[in-house]
């Protein structure tokens, strides 16, 4: 999860840059496109929410990956505003099943009795992403002379690949380790 949480980072740090460098939204476009975005993020949140029990974990992250993906060879793509709003709203949507999703799955892997210690964890790894996919952004468009489209597709690599890490997660096989864990007796030495 945190491979492709440096390429939602990366998205909702560098959206507006991309907006406007990109695709040349004025100020005033940009205010509007983050907002309808963020709607959109709560809509994500709240339909992946109703299926991810039926879906599970593995099914449903994989679905919010493929609408990052598509994302961002939309944005990609995009020549006109249009397009541009399209890939918009499907990074709103992605950002709310990933980011939701993510919690559920962390919720569910946590071993009882250390939840906080697990999101403690899983929140210095997120914050370590969000430097990790700003800076390659950056270093991206610094590299090849300001292209910020090439920039945004090389950022998509953090979900195809976080995607190929998540498809070999077992998320029932560490379900049942961390409840077995607690339930296994534990050894004390005996002083003489």
């Amino acid at each position: 999860m945190v491979v492709y949480h440096a390429g939602v980072q990366t998205v909702i740090t560098l959206a507006a840059v991309y907006a406007q460098q990109a695709m040349g939204f004025t100020l005033r476009e940009t205010i509007g496109l983050i907002l309808v975005v963020n709607i959109t993020a709560a809509l994500g949140a709240w339909l992946f929410g109703l299926f991810q029990d039926r879906l599970g974990h593995t099914k449903s992250l994989a679905l919010a990956l493929l609408c990052w993906i598509a994302m961002v060879l939309i944005a990609w793509v995009a020549r006109t505003e249009t397009l541009f709003w399209v890939a918009a709203n499907f990074a709103g949507l992605a950002m709310g099943a990933s980011q939701s999703g993510a919690r559920a799955a962390v919720a569910y892997l946590a071993k009882p009795g250390h939840q906080a210690e697990t999101f403690g964890l899983w929140g210095v790894a997120v914050n370590c992403s969000a430097i990790l996919g700003p800076v390659s952004y950056g270093l991206t468009t610094w590299l090849t002379n300001n292209d910020h489209r090439t920039a945004m597709l090389v950022s998509g690599l953090f979900f195809l690949i976080g995607l190929g890490l998540l498809l070999r997660v077992d998320f029932d096989r560490g379900y049942r380790d961390s409840r077995q864990a607690v339930q296994a007796p534990t050894r004390t030495k005996e002083t003489s």
